[in-house]
């Protein structure tokens, strides 16, 4: 089988820290090769510099493709030569339609006017292959997540794609579009296009790649032919963390104490559609120290239920009532949650969560700047002191406080939300996807983050759509469906069939 791709000895810096040291990868026409490593390893960097968003001349290596040494200069020149990138964060434009996003940058065009009859034919044939129905002319903003993936390969597929790359398709996926995506990229393969997908799901990975190579650190440590051997997923966790990994969750003894945090009666009304009721009568409450999940499908209306109890940031019409420690509070606006001991961290670090643009110690004072602040003047060595306490803690992996969170991977900036609100002093952590898109490595410390908050006295509850992840972590677990609790056992009691059972029954009725 012919060698599509090799880079030899990629090295790439920023700023004097070594992002990438002698990478090398070797890729196989027609098949599906798979990128894995902690966050920060430098796989999105290594994809960046093939697709010519670090042009040449930034980097020091080899790029040879299809037998040629190639120096792209941008990424208009890989994408000519059949390289296609997607990005984590998609490049599609919300208000244009599913045409217009196609084809953007590369219009149907005779004599200068764009021929819409040719483009909207050469849609629906693109979106046939993809598996998509969706009229041609539909808003991308009104698709799902996993339809706007399939948008973003269509989009790949009008380029003549002979190599796409992609960085974390399933990472906002639910386990239904994940499903689809991965059996539309074996199904490219069979097609003859070539793929490199970064993953931290091991067994999407075990599921589809045909061979691996593992990165830590910014250096290649393993080769893993799939096809030669099977590959298990502890394998690829000791290249990529360097150390066995006997148990994926770090252990715990739980000191559950009294009612902590109680919510009585909530319901909730759709933002814009207001006769829509997206959160019916929930009722659910934490202990002390316990650490409580809520499971469920997407759109069951978890996420909706941790806003809109967090200063009422989602929804309208909000009525019912929340208790801590035995006496109501006021959570109407997210100060006022704040100042009574909530803290929620967002499913969305990078939209929500972080001001990408502004540096680590910014962002970790930003929730609790009184505590820093005389006369409403930040006192700069306090700030300091306290994100140096949290990098510390938090094993926040940077070359300085003063670094932006935006040039932070995953996890570290997963760590950085954590420290906000950690330093606003909650009593009550509400987690919601805490390590979504995160590695196996980081996701262990964010758990051991997580068991040291219920240990000194808080309760967490925690949103996840990883099944394993709530098993493996929670003390209860509650599910919804359709904007319910329709389910609630122990932690201990809890399996993944229970759980979706649960879900199933009350969907039926």
């Amino acid at each position: 089988m012919d060698t599509i791709l090799e880079m030899r000895g990629i090295q790439k810096s920023f700023g004097g820290v070594k992002a990438l040291n002698n990478v090398n990868l070797s890729v196989r026409q027609g098949q599906i090769h798979a990128i894995c490593g902690e966050n920060g390893a430098g796989k999105s960097t290594l994809m960046k510099i093939l697709s010519g968003v670090y042009p040449h001349g930034t980097y020091e290596g080899k790029v040879v493709y299809r037998g040629e040494e190639r120096k792209f200069a941008g990424i208009h020149d890989s994408e000519r030569a059949g390289i296609i990138i997607i990005h984590q964060e998609l490049a599609l434009v919300p208000m244009l339609s599913i045409t217009e996003n196609i084809f953007l940058g590369n219009e149907q065009a005779k004599g200068g006017v764009i021929d819409w009859e040719s483009s909207y034919a050469r849609t629906r044939q693109l979106l046939a292959k993809v598996g998509l129905s969706d009229s041609p002319d539909t808003p991308v903003v009104t698709l799902g997540i996993g339809k706007q993936q399939l948008v973003e390969i269509a989009k790949a597929l009008s380029k003549e794609v002979k190599l796409l790359i992609l960085d974390e398709p399933t990472a906002s996926l639910n386990e239904k579009d994940s499903d689809t995506l991965l059996t539309l990229l074996m199904e490219l393969r069979e097609r003859g296009v070539t793929a490199i997908i970064i993953s931290h799901k091991l067994n999407e990975i075990s599921r589809v790649a045909d061979s691996i190579t593992v990165i830590r650190d910014g250096s290649t440590v393993d080769e893993l032919d799939c096809k030669a051997q099977a590959i298990s997923e502890d394998r690829i966790i000791k290249a990529m963390v360097g150390r066995e990994m006997n148990d994926r969750y770090p252990p715990r003894t739980p000191q559950i104490g009294e009612t902590m945090f109680e919510v009585s009666d909530w319901r909730v009304r759709h933002p814009s559609q207001t006769d829509r009721i997206v959160i019916k009568g929930v009722n659910f409450h934490a202990k002390r120290g316990e650490v409580v999940g809520i499971a469920g499908l997407m759109g069951s209306g978890r996420t909706e239920l941790a806003m809109s109890v967090f200063g009422r940031s989602y929804g309208k019409s909000i009525s019912g009532s929340v208790r801590l420690n035995g006496r109501e509070v006021d959570v109407s606006t997210v100060p006022k949650a704040i100042k009574h001991g909530l803290a929620y961290v967002t499913e969305d670090r990078k939209g929500a969560g972080l001001i990408l643009d502004d540096n680590i110690k910014q962002n970790i004072s930003l929730a609790n700047l009184k505590a820093i602040s005389r006369f409403t003047v930040v006192d700069e060595h306090k700030e300091n002191a306290i994100a140096l306490d949290y990098k510390q803690k938090l094993r926040i992996r940077c070359h300085d406080i003063r670094q932006k969170v935006g040039n932070l991977s995953g996890g570290n900036q997963q760590k950085v939300v954590l420290s906000k609100w950690l330093y606003s002093a909650p009593e009550v952590l509400i987690l919601d996807e805490p390590t979504r898109g995160i590695d196996v490595g980081a996701k262990y410390e964010i758990y051991t983050i997580i068991n040291q908050a219920a240990n000194d006295g808080k309760c967490v509850v925690m949103i996840s759509s990883e099944m394993p992840e709530l098993l493996g972590m929670c003390d209860r677990i509650y599910v919804m469906n359709e904007g319910c609790i329709v389910g609630e056992m122990p932690g201990a009691e809890a399996s993944q069939e229970k759980i979706m059972r649960a879900i199933m029954r009350n969907g039926a009725n």
